[in-house]
């Protein structure tokens, strides 16, 4: 058997590749620099995972999205493949006990978010790394005229200096060809392969509708929909509270539906994506925080209630329905008041340098962050309060923090999840004369002791509801266990973290000597104005082709008309009745 056909078998279980992946992994292994596009569903992290088992050493994963990250370390550990992660909010005991692991085990795997690249300690540990593979997931964000450009992928550059002879491998989903040039430039990739797939998608079916003034209209016509097209389905909104209207709305007309955002629990949020992809719930009602990594085939319709911002986004998240080949819906809906949001939305996402530092300021006092200091210092951040205590729009804000987070001065956090971690401070003496006077803790100690290792000399992850299921205990009651020994002084035990946070990568300066380069800043303003115009076109598109327009946005000038998106159906439905 073909040894790559063998690992795919072996590990993931699947007969054959999808296009292009056999392709992309024979050049990665060919020591070639390689650009894949592969889109949403296309099974870009097998363009890595497979070349890096085929041979020694590990693959250098390079990725900003955490939730995703943590999804696929745990599913490669599933497969008795050895992973680890670094990401933003583990501390300093941490990242040094994780690299260690790495330098010295049979890791295949490390998965790291760009802003860990030019840490001390990253570079210090780097040259005893084994790295075989360089994998840059969401590659767009290199490129400043991207759609998500961060400002951190552009030192993966310096890391290549560093790794002489190691081939990279940038992959993304959407990148149209100036952007794609740009990724090539950015990351220093030398006479690149280059592949991409057709951005057609022949069984997707896009339709737009424009809506009266009335919200009620689209929640009708969301119902609507829902009850002509069987199946799962995702519902897009632009606002958490929104989310959880129309969610409440469609349980009450009987639809199994669920609410995710990035305000939830991490524990709830969980909990509704199980269900989901059990199909326990129909209906995803979402925010944009809600895909990223989800894997889900019988997908049949994704309403977007509310426009995106993008092609790039609408595209993605359009494209998580159908992706088992069978029929599916992607609807937009949207009304003339968001027409007027999305032309004021350049001068709302690109503020005046005035504004910028009066809300810099704000946050430097919300915070209380010492002037020169805070780099690499993390705060907890509640974005409702502080816009209440000081009077901020909410959408300004969060403008400033992208602002702020592209300039490298800090990273806005809405998702972090820095799990549970416990280290033992009392030795086996101490130990044992505690356990025999609180005998009803010694089953957690014990179980702590034979479940993880290390305890007794650094700080170490663990999971209350695999304690709860080694103990036949509930979380809560797991927790206020730690939360005894740590009063007792048996153990530190920091809980899980998943409240939002504010990460520093520079000391604070004074407001006013905080500086963004002008010309950068309003070309920028000017690409992004350039995106808002090609998304309104495509809502007003005359007659075209929805997917056709989609697959040429892209680069891919070789698509055809669909034939089923609202305006392929009109145009059939006019030529008929001329027949006639």
């Amino acid at each position: 058997m073909d040894p790559l056909l063998d690992i795919l078998t072996t590990y993931w279980k699947f007969p054959a590749f999808r296009p292009l992946q056999e392709e992309i992994i024979r050049s990665v292994l060919q020591g070639k620099d390689t650009l894949a596009l592969l889109p949403t569903g296309g099974g870009k992290s097998l363009c890595f995972q497979v070349p890096a088992l085929a041979k020694p050493g590990l693959c250098l994963v390079i990725t900003p999205l955490i939730a995703l990250m943590k999804d696929q370390v745990a599913e490669l550990r599933r497969k008795n493949i050895t992973a680890f992660a670094l990401y933003s909010g583990m501390n300093r005991k941490a990242v040094i006990n994780t690299l260690e692991l790495a330098a010295n085990s049979n890791c295949k795997f490390l998965y790291v978010s760009p802003e860990r690249l030019e840490t001390n300690i990253f570079k210090e540990y780097m040259a005893g790394l084994p790295v075989n593979l360089i994998a840059v997931d969401e590659a767009h964000c290199v490129s400043q005229w991207g759609y998500d450009f961060r400002p951190t992928y552009l030192r993966i550059a310096a890391l290549r200096d560093e790794l002489p002879g190691v081939s990279l491998l940038a992959l993304t989903a959407s990148a149209t060809p100036e952007v794609q040039t740009d990724i090539m430039d950015k990351l220093g990739m030398t006479k690149p392969a280059v592949f991409r797939q057709s951005f057609e998608r022949p069984n997707l079916s896009y339709s737009v509708f424009g809506m009266g003034r009335d919200r009620e209209g689209k929640t009708g016509k969301i119902i609507e929909i829902l009850q002509n097209v069987p199946g799962s389905g995702i519902v897009y909104c632009r606002s958490r509270k929104e989310a959880e209207r129309l969610s409440d709305i469609l349980q009450e007309q009987g639809v199994k539906a669920a609410c995710y955002h990035a305000g939830l629990s991490q524990e709830r949020r969980s909990e509704a994506q199980q269900a989901w992809m059990k199909d326990e719930i129909r209906i995803m009602v979402s925010t944009n925080a809600f895909g990223m990594g989800i894997d889900k085939a019988g997908v049949r319709t994704v309403i977007h209630a509310e426009v995106p911002d993008s092609i790039e986004a609408y595209y993605q998240e359009a494209g998580r329905a159908g992706r088992d080949g069978e029929k599916a819906y992607a609807v937009l809906l949207f009304d003339r008041e968001e027409l007027a949001y999305l032309a004021s939305l350049p001068d709302t996402k690109f503020p005046v340098m005035a504004k910028i530092r009066i809300v810099y300021q704000a946050l430097m006092n919300y915070l209380q962050v010492p002037s020169s200091s805070g780099e690499g210092a993390y705060y907890e951040f509640d974005l409702t309060v502080f816009c209440k205590s000081f009077r901020l729009e909410r959408q300004v804000v969060l403008a400033v923090l992208s602002i702020l987070g592209q300039e490298d001065v800090l990273v806005y956090l809405d998702q972090p999840y820095l799990p549970a971690r416990v280290r033992f401070l009392a030795d086996r003496p101490a130990l044992t004369l505690f356990q025999e006077g609180y005998p009803a803790l010694r089953p957690v100690v014990d179980t702590l002791l034979r479940t993880y290792e290390g305890m007794l000399d650094r700080p170490v992850v663990v999971y209350e509801r695999q304690l709860g299921a080694l103990l036949k205990k509930d979380s809560g009651e797991i927790e206020e266990n730690l939360l005894r020994l740590h009063r007792a002084g048996v153990i530190e035990y920091i809980p899980v973290r998943n409240k939002p946070l504010i990460f520093f990568l520079r000391d604070r300066v004074p407001a006013e000597d905080l500086y963004i380069e002008p010309l950068a800043y309003q070309r920028r303003k000017g690409q992004y104005g350039a995106r808002i115009g090609r998304v309104l076109e495509y809502l007003q598109l005359p007659g075209g082709c929805r997917s056709r327009y989609l697959a040429v946005y892209f680069g891919d000038a070789k698509a055809r008309d669909c034939g089923i998106c609202d305006n392929c159906l009109q145009r059939k439905r006019e030529e008929k009745n001329q027949k006639k």
